[in-house]
């Protein structure tokens, strides 16, 4: 009896092997996985060499967003002046000291002295108040293209202003901000495909387009001199670049280009560098 038992169990462990040898399907990946590989994707599109060859349809802005530099520093390393023109083929040195943070207000185009905003304005329960850390006497800028115009005025206002943060989609906060090197740079906010996504502050869009590998549809937002925020994964833009877009306004629809599911990545950038949205958005 005992003999006949022995011989079943190693039969049954040769048909386990055998079933584990001719297995040619990988294990199935989760959820958790997937979403970090994406993560890991994203940040090796990150630009970390020590020059840059410019591409068709790049712009300063989207390279300085990949790099994490602040675009006024970026221009000054390389002579270019507002309103940051570029061409293909052209070299863009990524080695920027950070001494040129004083320096790029030399390489607008034309400059002029504004006064500092005489009121403040008043946060509520949908608006965050948060003013950039800058000097008194700011420089505008002329920029043109088409029909979207952006005179010297309205430059000055839109450098000078102050920063009212809102939610730029209703939903749950899904991923968080990281401070690790390879970490996530942004929040992400779950939804449903086609929701409207709107600025989450009043600004220039300086980027519209999906070059930008592991964003998908992205907008990128100049809201002054100190800040940008972005909205990846989107299913479809509704803005062009250089368009002025109020607070609040539809830039686009809700998607999952480059996502493994329908969510918005939001980053807001001081200077180039990434900050915690959730410290300057409404509670």
């Amino acid at each position: 009896m005992r003999t006949a038992f022995i011989v079943i169990s190693l039969l049954l462990f040769n048909i386990i092997l055998q079933g584990c040898s001719s297995r040619t399907a990988p294990a199935p990946v989760t959820t958790l996985e997937l979403r970090q590989n994406f993560y890991n994707e994203r940040n090796k599109g990150s630009l970390q060499t020590s020059q840059y060859t410019v591409r068709k349809g790049d712009t300063l802005y989207a390279i300085a967003f990949r790099a994490g530099l602040d675009v006024r520093q970026l221009a000054a390393a390389n002579n270019i002046a507002n309103p940051y023109i570029i061409y293909p083929g052209q070299v863009i040195k990524l080695k920027v000291s950070r001494n040129h943070n004083n320096t790029t207000r030399t390489v607008v185009a034309k400059q002029t002295t504004v006064k500092k905003p005489s009121s403040q304005i008043k946060s509520n329960s949908s608006v965050n108040v948060h003013k950039p850390v800058a000097p008194k006497k700011q420089t505008g800028y002329v920029q043109s293209a088409g029909n979207n115009k952006i005179t010297n005025s309205a430059a000055s206002e839109l450098n000078n202003s102050l920063v009212q943060w809102q939610w730029p989609v209703k939903g749950k906060v899904i991923a968080g901000f990281s401070y690790q090197e390879q970490g996530n740079k942004g929040i992400d906010i779950a939804g449903v495909a086609g929701n409207r996504v709107n600025a989450a502050a009043s600004g220039q869009v300086v980027y519209a387009g999906n070059a930008l590998r592991g964003y998908g549809n992205l907008v990128i937002i100049k809201h002054n001199d100190d800040y940008l925020s972005a909205y990846a994964h989107n299913r479809k833009l509704l803005v062009q670049e250089r368009q002025m877009v109020s607070a609040g306004q539809q830039i686009a629809e809700m998607g999952k280009s480059d996502a493994t599911d329908v969510r918005l990545h939001f980053e807001i950038r001081y200077r180039g560098g990434s900050v915690d949205p959730l410290k300057y958005l409404p509670k």
